[in-house]
């Protein structure tokens, strides 16, 4: 074993030891509001009252706005949080693409993304991208952290931690029944109950979405059933257990439109065989234990299984049939008859271990509030490619056809430790809060392919560390800095050859972050905040190819630089009235003026490269010519200028809510070269900006408890472009929806 790993292996063993060594005096955990029984639980921010020391850019989305807009998808709910940005994809808001201040949206890959604490996304460490997401209607609340404080949360410290909260199992029994039925064939039906008996508390939630997508022949059907138990096992125990089952069933592609399929209709879909079938099983136990007035261990072990199975005929606007291996195929007009297909079939395991030890205490005369903890956490990828040779294929092609059968058989396993440590120490007006994390990771790939055969390991150690002030000179005053290293491991696709099982010289991605920012509440119901920021990339990792679509590997960027100005702010009128009438507004601006490569930087074109303005290098690779361009000193692809959200409405205290929303997403690069002439496979070329409007409006009925609403989303019906990637995509149509909903 290297001495590195036996040190940090040393150090973990130590840190979890530590709760040990203090005393195990039974003492009652903190009182829960007095309308849900206690939890043990995971906060990334908490309260509206903890911000006051959280050393960096935070944001709270709670239970009224998310009831009050009535969000369709996660993409609504988080465009309202400065310096996010949200781009749609198949209209459902089933596989979003969220980035944080000027990183690349795709996938989500830059995001850490979690569910009460803990992680969400299929392979955190191995392939972090989101192929799945929890339906909005899940959630009771939204966190999302940006600062230093994320080194507490890994292995994504790069962009911010992103953390939805389950609702909290009721003290009495009740619950909700609702139903919203739509345009676009859509239909949302929920039930939720629950209740606490003796020192226990269970609670069941129902969803079952269907609906059209965004383009023809796309549409999905999902169900997602959910159970919360809890236990207060003493005066100083609470346990909660939590339990899942997710189920998609979507006809939906992979690929975008070509410009000329897109100038014809751009929301045509040519792809009506493609589909996507999705299981998810998941479980989680958090124990939480006072160990003395000051100290608390919470405890939490979670895993899951997923199976992925993604049948489709093309995955970019690049590979058209006949464009590639597919000769019986014939072209586009035989693409429902003899064409044949890919299955990508995916199965995911992970599990992992916790525990957090929470203590306050005193030092040099200041109070000190200590987090620190392990993790343990393990990942298996079984990733298959079979060939289909007709559209509906489920199977593999006869072994006589060369085009069909096994073409990928790929087990990639993941091994992480990790330890952390923040420190908070509070000096009168002053909080400064010092912290550090430690991430040690191993890959394992293996080809099981009979021709191939082969097997590689890697492994990599970081220490992330971070610094965060705050400086409260009055009761409503914030003043916050803080700065952290960025750190994000690399696939394990991108590190370990597929064909020699050699590890490959990609590294992690690392970057420094600094901010600078104030909150304030000047006058009651008045919220703002306003944060100036600054990543400073040592290594970023992005796609090698300009014009790679979905296959594009992985490569070192080197430095890349963002910053920029994030403001926020929220206005009630009858906290400052005292009136039963609400005016509010409430608005998030993010300015990015710097987003670009600083370091010499070269993209591939692949061959050619006719259709490239610029200056070209050509270097020989094997028997054929790629094309070179600097991109040093041009703008990141999808990091737009600015993006504005501005909701504005009146509510009344007898149950009225109504709202308008514009979202405003400027242009945007699709490309590393910020080509601005379209190329035929539409993969390269300005995103123009976009305004889109929203409404919705509610009134409940006290005397019933019944709440009626309806929403109009892209009051207009525009229609624009949101992405790139592998085509031209479209953003969702306008839609409309109107339900009720039924306390019970």
């Amino acid at each position: 074993m290297r001495p590195a790993t036996s040190l940090f292996l040393l150090t973990l063993v130590r840190t979890a030891l530590l709760p040990f060594t203090l005393s195990a005096q039974e003492q009652p955990l903190p009182n829960r509001p007095q309308d849900t029984i206690l939890v043990a639980e995971i906060r990334v921010v908490g309260t509206r009252d903890a911000l006051v020391s959280i050393p960096g850019s935070a944001f709270l989305i709670d239970r009224q706005s998310l009831t009050n807009a009535h969000v369709f998808t996660i993409n609504e709910a988080l465009r309202r949080v400065p310096g996010v940005t949200t781009r749609d994809e198949e209209g459902f808001g089933l596989r979003p693409n969220i980035g944080i201040r000027g990183l690349n949206p795709t996938r989500s890959s830059k995001v850490l993304l979690l569910e009460d604490g803990l992680p969400i996304t299929f392979a955190p460490y191995g392939a972090n991208e989101t192929y799945y997401h929890p339906p909005v209607d899940r959630f009771e609340r939204i966190e999302v952290l940006k600062g230093s404080g994320q080194i507490l949360f890994g292995p994504q410290t790069i962009g911010g931690v992103i953390n939805y909260i389950t609702p909290d199992v009721p003290r009495h029994p009740g619950g909700t029944v609702s139903i919203t039925p739509g345009s676009q064939h859509y239909l949302n039906g929920q039930v939720r109950y629950g209740g606490s008996w003796g020192r226990a508390g269970f609670m069941a939630s129902y969803v079952r979405k269907q609906g059209d997508g965004a383009r023809e022949n796309v549409g999905s059907r999902l169900n997602d059933l959910n159970l919360k138990g809890v236990f207060a096992l003493g005066a100083s125990h609470a346990l909660t257990v939590r339990g899942g089952y997710y189920t998609e069933r979507s006809n939906v592609t992979y690929s975008g439109l070509t410009e000329a399929e897109y100038a014809a209709d751009p929301r045509q879909n040519p792809f009506r065989s493609d589909s996507m079938i999705l299981d998810r099983w998941g479980a989680s136990a958090t124990h939480q234990v006072a160990l003395s007035p000051t100290v608390a261990l919470t405890t939490s072990l979670y895993g899951f299984a997923v199976s992925r199975d993604w049948w489709r005929q093309s995955s970019s606007s690049d590979q058209r049939p006949n464009d590639r291996s597919d000769p019986n195929c014939g072209g586009m007009q035989n693409l429902l008859t003899t064409c044949g297909n890919q299955g990508r079939l995916r199965d995911y395991f992970v599990w992992g271990v916790e525990p957090r030890l929470h203590a306050t205490s005193s030092l040099l005369g200041a109070v000190s509030v200590t987090d620190l903890g392990v993790r343990a956490h393990f990942e298996r990828q079984d990733r298959r490619q079979v060939n289909g040779a007709t559209p509906n294929a489920r199977e593999a092609g006869p072994s006589t056809d060369a085009n069909s059968g096994l073409a990928e058989d790929n087990l990639r396993k993941n091994q992480a430790y990790s330890a952390f440590l923040q420190n908070r120490l509070l000096f009168g007006h002053w909080t400064v809060t010092p912290g550090l994390r430690v991430e040690h990771v191993r890959y394992q790939r293996t080809n099981r392919l009979p021709t191939s055969d082969v097997s590689g390991r890697t492994d990599l150690t970081q220490l992330i560390p971070g610094l965060g002030a705050t400086f409260a000179p009055a009761a409503q005053v914030t003043l916050f800095a803080g700065a952290h290293r960025g750190f994000a491991p690399p696939r394990t696709e991108d590190v370990i050859n597929n064909t020699t099982g050699a590890s490959v010289e990609l590294d992690p991605e690392l970057s420094w972050n600094y901010e600078l920012g104030l909150r304030a509440q000047p006058v009651a119901g008045l919220a703002l905040e306003g944060t100036l920021f600054r990543m400073d990339f040592e290594n970023q990792i992005v796609a090698a190819s300009v014009a790679g679509g979905s296959g594009a590997s992985l490569t070192n960027a080197g430095r890349t630089l963002h910053q920029g100005l994030e403001l926020s702010a929220r206005l009630d009128s009858d906290v400052l009235t005292r009136s039963a009438h609400n005016l509010f507004f409430q608005a998030a601006w993010t300015y990015l003026p710097t987003a670009r490569f600083e370091g010499a930087r070269f993209a591939y074109l692949g061959t050619g490269g006719s259709d490239v303005v610029g200056k070209v290098y050509a270097s020989q690779n094997g028997a054929g010519t790629r094309t070179q361009v600097s991109v040093t000193g041009n703008r990141l692809p999808y990091a737009p200028r600015g993006t504005l959200s501005i909701i504005a409405g009146y509510g009344h205290r007898g149950g009225v809510d109504v709202r308008v929303e514009a979202v405003r997403v400027g242009a945007q690069f699709g490309d590393a070269l910020n080509t601005t002439a379209t190329v035929p496979d539409g993969q390269q070329g300005v995103i123009p900006a976009y305004t889109v409007w929203n409404a919705a409006a509610s009134y409940r009925l006290r005397v019933t408890r019944t709440t009626f609403f309806a929403t109009v989303k892209n009051l207009f019906d525009k229609t624009y472009v949101v992405d790139r990637t592998r085509g031209l995509l479209p953003g969702s149509p306008r839609l409309v929806q109107a339900g009720i909903q039924q306390a019970l």
